[in-house]
């Protein structure tokens, strides 16, 4: 899998893309990462990639010409299955659609930046527009990298227990079960007996009812009517 980040802000993407699972899928070539800076794709001395709104009004916003020629050069090497503009007006982010992403195989994603982007490039050359949520940031390149940590531990072999992601909050529209390790009894506060019984049937059992009662008072909204 390949993902390639356009960002006018290149430095918010590098911790978050070379530590922990990220990294390790990356050392493995499970997936292949490039975070691109828009500044190479501008035209003038000064490298910018940002101009005044037409029409007055405050704030800048990102050039059409460098994500134009940024995305360009990219489709010129590969056919590519989504490309995703992160924006606060976009569909809601969920686990249902890092899945569905975790099965592409080439991913554009543009960290959208001041007052957005150009709106010729989301009508002609973006397929997919996401929201982590229905706040501001002072960036996508946040965005950018959540989405693709969530899309990289669903890859077979990115985590060390591939059954892990599994039973991840979300998978099933449940919120995950209570978790608990040693040791069994911390100052009177002991883990639940069904836990250290042994019985693997009835402790999935225990463990999905505790999902589902979770789920009912965090996220009633999660549970649908068949």
């Amino acid at each position: 899998m390949r993902i390639d980040i356009l960002t006018a802000v290149p430095e918010l993407l590098y911790s978050p893309l070379n530590n922990s699972i990220v990294k390790r899928a990356r050392d493995k070539n499970l997936v292949e990462i490039n975070v691109i800076n828009l500044h190479d794709y501008a035209k003038d001395r000064y490298r910018s990639v940002d101009d005044y709104a037409f029409g007055g009004g405050a704030g800048m916003v990102m050039m059409i010409e460098p994500v134009f020629n940024a995305i360009g050069k990219l489709k010129s090497e590969r056919d590519y299955d989504e490309i995703i503009y992160t924006s606060p007006d976009g569909e809601h982010f969920t686990q249902r659609i890092a899945n569905q992403l975790s099965l592409k195989e080439n991913i554009i994603i543009l960290a959208g930046h001041y007052k957005g982007v150009d709106q010729r490039i989301r009508d002609n050359l973006i397929t997919r527009e996401i929201s982590i949520g229905d706040y501001v940031l002072s960036g996508g390149e946040l965005p950018a990298a959540i989405i693709t940590d969530a899309i990289v531990r669903l890859i077979p072999g990115a985590l060390g227990d591939e059954q892990s992601a599994l039973s991840d909050s979300f998978q099933d529209d449940l919120l995950a079960p209570p978790v608990y390790t040693r040791p069994a009894d911390f100052r009177g506060w002991k883990v639940p007996d069904i836990l250290l019984s042994g019985h693997a049937a009835e402790i999935e059992k225990w463990r999905h009812e505790q999902s589902l009662e979770r789920t009912k008072k965090l996220r009633p909204d999660l549970l649908k009517d068949d």
